[in-house]
């Protein structure tokens, strides 16, 4: 396809890699550093993203926009471009509730943007086969183009704005959800003090799955403080599907517990995690 100027609002960890993504296509990248992180802007500034400072002059000087931020900025930044009297291509590949997302594009539809619901799957997108961008909406097609190159990877759902959304929901809500549904156990289970014993009867049944347990535990901290926003919408995506939505609300809770981890250099020792979620708990009576 033609080279185009396409903007990526945020270029966080994952941001970042759709970045370079696009740019394996031969499309320029920019973004907007008003306002960001001293990280975001060294992130920015290693691959070579364009600098447009505002969002304003971002969405004049680009045809798509890619909105890749934390799930409860979705609608502010959204708002922003709005505001800002774009007329292009508006990608949401936010983790957020598909009834959230779409209040978002008939937003846009109404402001005269073309809009896709875009759902992202897996860690960063650093080689193929790896990482999914699903899409869909009428104008899914045109930035599945963008993405050619790879390595990220992408797949057209259909027409019907929602559908990569709900993918996205349903996917995360087994593997995160059980991560933190995982917590919650170690977590039980050290303050009624039957830890250690877990541990055995699990060593009994499989030693694989309870070293694989604990490193999971241990993994998400890093995570926690933006899996908390998502374990919201995924709460919001079943209850408005007719399914109970308190487990993951639940899920959610847990992850705040975990928030306080966020920018930690290191994965924290097990007890350290252990005593962030009991923390956050009521006294035992």
């Amino acid at each position: 396809m033609t080279p185009q100027r396409i903007g990526i609002l945020h270029p966080g960890e994952m941001g970042i890699s759709v970045a370079a993504a696009a740019q394996n296509g031969g499309h320029t990248v920019c973004w907007a550093s008003r306002g960001r992180s001293a990280d975001t802007k060294e992130r920015a500034k290693k691959f070579g993203l364009r600098d447009l400072e505002t969002i304003d002059e971002l969405c004049k000087e680009c045809s798509v926009v890619i909105s890749v931020c934390p799930p409860h900025a979705a609608e502010s930044v959204a708002g922003v471009v709005v505001a800002s009297s774009y007329k292009g291509l508006f990608v949401d590949a936010n983790a957020i509730a598909p009834q959230r997302l779409i209040r978002i594009g008939e937003s846009m539809t109404r402001a005269g943007i073309r809009f896709v619901d875009g759902g992202i799957i897996g860690l960063p997108a650093w080689k193929p086969g790896s990482t999914w961008l699903y899409l869909s909406g009428p104008d899914a097609a045109e930035v599945a183009a963008c993405f050619s190159a790879g390595p990220l990877e992408t797949q057209v759902l259909g027409p019907a704005i929602g559908k990569a959304s709900a993918l996205k929901m349903c996917y995360a809500a087994y593997t995160k959800g059980t991560a933190a549904l995982l917590c919650g156990i170690l977590g039980t289970a050290e303050s009624l003090g039957v830890r250690e014993d877990l541990f055995n009867q699990w060593k009994r049944e499989d030693a694989k799955f309870l070293d694989e347990s604990i490193s999971r535990v241990r993994f998400v901290t890093s995570k926690a403080w933006r899996w908390s926003a998502e374990m919201d919408e995924i709460s919001r995506t079943f209850s408005d599907a007719g399914m109970p939505g308190e487990f993951h609300a639940a899920a959610a809770e847990i992850y705040r517990r975990l928030a306080r981890f966020k920018g930690s250099p290191a994965t924290p020792p097990l007890e350290d995690v252990l005593a962030a979620l009991l923390e956050g708990a009521p006294e035992n009576v």
